[in-house]
């Protein structure tokens, strides 16, 4: 039964452009209408409807320790009751900024924003101060946020400077922007060659925003390579690896060092936050003790504090969370293989850490072309079908999924099993 969410989404409609506050959730790639959430419940959804679902959206990410976790949401109430904020500094802000450096070796100050959108263009602000020049590099299929100078399309060949990709981004704002493939070394040169006016290159290091797609190892090191000899800075957006690839995120799982980190809600358990973080040097150009300009009332939120540094303290507490998680996501894609190949369906599969994804397709893609080449239809269909059985994955095949520790070994079980009947009917 989904009455009351079809009823919830037409008035929705009626107030709320496309009835949901981001694109995604319209379910338009999936089909069908979206469930609209009542409440969590540690591993699980549960609609206004009453129907039970087994999360493996978990807020896009940042619930590792799934809803509702005793300890965070202690932690929220007992913050709330001193005020929702203050637009100064806590001593809040101190202690999780120093739980996040002492886990890097390549950053040593941390600013809080209020989203990774906010990160990922302040960081952007913050290359271009310290390096001089104008140009981002950025890759087909890594969404770094709805900023202007980010939404991009590609040129007339891959390595030229890209057009708006939106109505309402003026050209002027997208000019200094190149756009490069995913994984691929020779046109990542041309684009240096093509310019010598970058002041950074943003990568996700391990895309969740394509569907699941890793950067190649020597391609982050030719990244790395070309940053240092032309005088410009390596950006990871982290804002949905962070503490789910590994405790440390992509740093924790690849060779390449990154000159500045972007993090998202995850700092925040899910609570409205994002941040990003550089070396001593690099961060001394930002305001008020340099001249590149960024600000935020609610930057530093005391609630999204207290929240972030409950939640980051029991991550580092728990020495075998990476583990655990890994482990889990391996006998749920192990299962899923399996049923694909018990009724001869092209299927692939990857994952790092807790977070995870599969493509129907022939060979696992390594950029956003190769995914676009997958079959979206069969997804659909699957999608479709394993919400009415209770499980709830990201409504687009160009999104990642994550395990969060609530995920018991029973649900893996299930979700196998309703798998199963699921790819026999494609």
């Amino acid at each position: 039964m989904f009455d009351k969410s079809i009823t919830a989404y037409e008035e929705a409609k009626k107030v709320i452009p496309g009835g949901v506050d981001s694109p995604v959730r319209a379910f338009k790639s999936v089909g069908g209408t979206p469930p609209f959430i009542d409440r969590g419940e540690g591993a699980y959804l549960v609609d206004v409807d009453g129907n039970k679902y087994l999360d493996f959206v978990q807020s896009w990410g940042p619930l590792i320790f799934g809803h509702c976790d005793k300890d965070i949401e202690e932690a929220v109430i007992k913050t709330v009751k001193k005020g929702l904020s203050f637009g100064a500094p806590t001593v809040l802000e101190t202690e999780l900024a120093s739980e996040i450096v002492e886990m890097y070796d390549n950053i040593d100050k941390v600013r809080f924003v209020n989203s990774g959108t906010e990160a990922v263009m302040s960081a952007i602000r913050l290359a271009r101060g310290v390096t001089g020049k104008n140009g981002i590099l950025k890759f087909e299929g890594c969404y770094h946020g709805h900023s202007d100078s980010l939404l991009v399309q590609a040129g007339s060949g891959m390595a030229t400077f890209g057009t708006p990709s939106s109505p309402g981004v003026p050209a002027d704002l997208t000019k200094h922007t190149l756009l490069c493939e995913y994984n691929n070394i020779d046109e990542l040169k041309k684009c240096f060659e093509a310019s010598d006016d970058i002041a950074c290159i943003i990568i996700e290091p391990i895309a969740g925003n394509m569907g699941f797609v890793p950067a190649d190892e020597e391609f982050l090191a030719q990244c790395r390579k070309l940053c240092d000899e032309n005088g410009a800075l390596l950006i990871f957006d982290e804002v949905m690896s962070g503490f789910r690839a590994s405790l440390t995120g992509a740093h924790g799982v690849v060779n390449t060092k990154s000159d500045i980190i972007t993090f998202g809600k995850v700092i925040g358990a899910g609570m409205p936050v994002g941040a990003f973080a550089a070396s001593s040097e690099i961060m001394a150009h930002l305001s008020p003790d340099g001249a590149v300009y960024q600000a935020g009332t609610l930057s530093g939120n005391p609630v999204a504090m207290a929240a972030g540094l409950v939640s980051l303290r029991k991550i580092k507490a728990k020495k075998d969370l990476y583990e655990n998680l890994n482990q889990k996501v391996t006998k749920l894609l192990a299962g899923f293989k399996k049923a694909a190949e018990d009724n001869n369906i092209a299927f692939q599969v990857d994952s790092r850490g807790s977070m995870f994804g599969f493509f129907f397709c022939e060979k696992p893609p390594r950029n956003f072309k190769e995914v676009g080449t997958c079959n979206f239809d069969r997804f659909a269909k699957f999608h479709q079908e394993m919400l009415k059985r209770g499980f709830y994955f990201a409504c687009s095949q160009y999104e990642a999924a994550f395990m969060c520790e609530a995920i018991s070994d029973e649900d893996i079980d299930n979700c196998i099993k309703a798998a199963q009947e699921v790819m026999a009917k494609l």
